[in-house]
């Protein structure tokens, strides 16, 4: 696991861990920032619909930060891209956390959110395409664990800073420190070979220029110990590839996405990232306090405390899927986890209707469902989407099911509670069962294994067959 501490991966990791703490820091700050005694502001008696665009407003920034990668992505690079997003999230954090007024606070969220979907486009891509595929399940699927280790710290945080006055300035202030750590980072790292060969193939920069800096950029990730023959012919074996990507197709329009390979490696990306979303894992966790008050944990009374319970569990299950993914594979662990969600959807539904009197039931369910989940669409989701995409559209493709991700993200926030009032929690969780199942159909009938092969094997020999 001496990889997953390499600065390729670390330091665009640190876009995951960041958005992540903002999952975490935004529970609490958003119970601090509305309090008479804890807001310290004289405009704290917010609306619910400005306490939900406090709440929200990262996540609408992220869908215009996904759209903005769309059309940028591949002329920035990944490590310019990631670069934009750490100076995003220092300008967001300190915006929001110096903010004088309401309009500029949401104008901070706002600002850190862009910095998310740029962070959550380019950070799968540098490390998808600067590292070993033996390894690439490891790594990336890290990513989720550094995002979901940012969730538990941002928590930390929160219930640190609760009861001090003026705290939700701490907590949306102090990601600006690591996204500084981010930026530096970014900066001593060098550009992704692959995408430097890329633009060169594309006639977007000359091809011996562009090759020299692949070579150099190659040796500084591989370190000095690599010889000149093996970087030449690695360097040599990614050119070849991508030629033979381009030999037969012109360059397309920002529609090309939806041809070909690339509309199945969508269909399969984009596929992922919506069931990821559309499974119900914001109403499990809904629910979560009263199902641990039921059961009696004491605990449960404090929200802030059962939020790191969960955390905690997220980030161990979480670990499991790394050690892992490169072992078992993706299919294994999307089909065990899926149908362990499912399970555990109909348990909750079960509960709600006829197991009321038996609680275990239910925190056993929640605990199956948050494990499941981070053994399956947590990680394998984001890695599925990180190397399915052929490399002509792998920029245009990633931001695409990224504008997926939160684009289903921000519909599921606001249909919850229409839903929760008009069906009630039992036939919610019913519901959810119901799409679950649809998407174990979808994981077994549609999603490749993929372990083991490079990209440009998973490009020929799985989409284009």
């Amino acid at each position: 696991m001496s990889q997953c501490l390499e600065p390729r991966f670390v330091f665009p990791a640190l876009g995951g861990l960041l958005f992540g703490y903002d999952i975490g820091a935004t529970s609490g700050a958003t119970i601090s920032v509305h309090s008479a005694e804890l807001s310290g502001t004289t405009w704290f008696n917010l609306s619910s619909l400005q306490l939900g665009l406090v709440a929200s407003g990262s996540l609408y920034g992220a869908l215009g930060g996904s759209i903005l990668a769309y059309r940028i992505a591949d002329f920035l690079g990944r490590r310019i891209e990631l670069m934009t997003a750490a100076a995003l999230y220092i300008s967001g954090a300190l915006t929001t956390g110096l903010a004088p007024n309401f309009v500029v606070l949401i104008i901070g969220r706002l600002l850190y959110g862009v910095g998310i979907g740029l962070a959550m486009h380019g950070a799968p891509l540098y490390i998808a395409e600067t590292c070993p595929s033996q390894i690439r399940g490891t790594l990336i699927s890290f990513k989720e664990l550094f995002i979901v280790g940012g969730i538990l710290f941002g928590y930390l945080v929160g219930s640190y800073e609760i009861d001090v006055v003026g705290g939700w300035r701490y907590m949306f202030g102090f990601s600006a420190p690591l996204a500084a750590i981010m930026a530096v980072g970014m900066w001593s790292l060098p550009p992704s070979p692959r995408w430097l060969l890329l633009r060169a193939v594309q006639g977007k920069g000359p091809m011996e220029d562009n090759k020299k800096k692949a070579m150099n950029a190659l040796r500084r990730l591989k370190g000095p110990s690599a010889s000149d023959k093996v970087l030449t012919d690695e360097i040599e074996n990614n050119l070849s590839s991508i030629k033979a990507a381009y030999a037969d197709q012109a360059e397309g329009s920002i529609f090309q996405v939806f041809e070909g390979a690339s509309l199945k490696a969508f269909t399969i990306g984009g596929g992922l990232v919506l069931f990821q979303q559309i499974t119900g894992q914001p109403s499990v966790l809904y629910y979560a306090t009263s199902i641990l008050q039921t059961a009696g944990f004491t605990t449960a009374s404090d929200a802030a405390k059962v939020s790191i319970l969960i955390g905690l569990f997220k980030f161990v299950m979480t670990g499991v899927a790394v050690l892992k993914v490169d072992n078992l594979g993706r299919r294994p662990l999307m089909i065990g986890g899926v149908s362990g969600i499912t399970v555990a959807l109909f348990l909750l539904a079960a509960y709600y209707k006829v197991l009321s009197g038996f609680p275990y039931v239910a925190v056993g369910a929640l605990l199956l469902y948050v494990g499941c989940y981070q053994l399956s669409f947590g990680p394998i989701s984001w890695l599925m989407v990180s190397e399915i995409f052929p490399l002509r559209t792998r920029g245009r493709g990633i931001s695409l099911a990224v504008l997926t991700n939160f684009g289903s993200n921000a519909l599921v926030t606001l249909a919850f509670s229409p839903l929760q009032g008009y069906l009630g929690p039992a036939n919610v969780f019913l519901l959810f069962a119901a799409i679950s199942l649809l998407a174990l159909l979808f994981v077994i009938l549609n999603v490749p294994e993929t372990k083991g092969l490079s990209l440009e094997e998973i490009e020929s020999k799985i989409l284009k067959k």
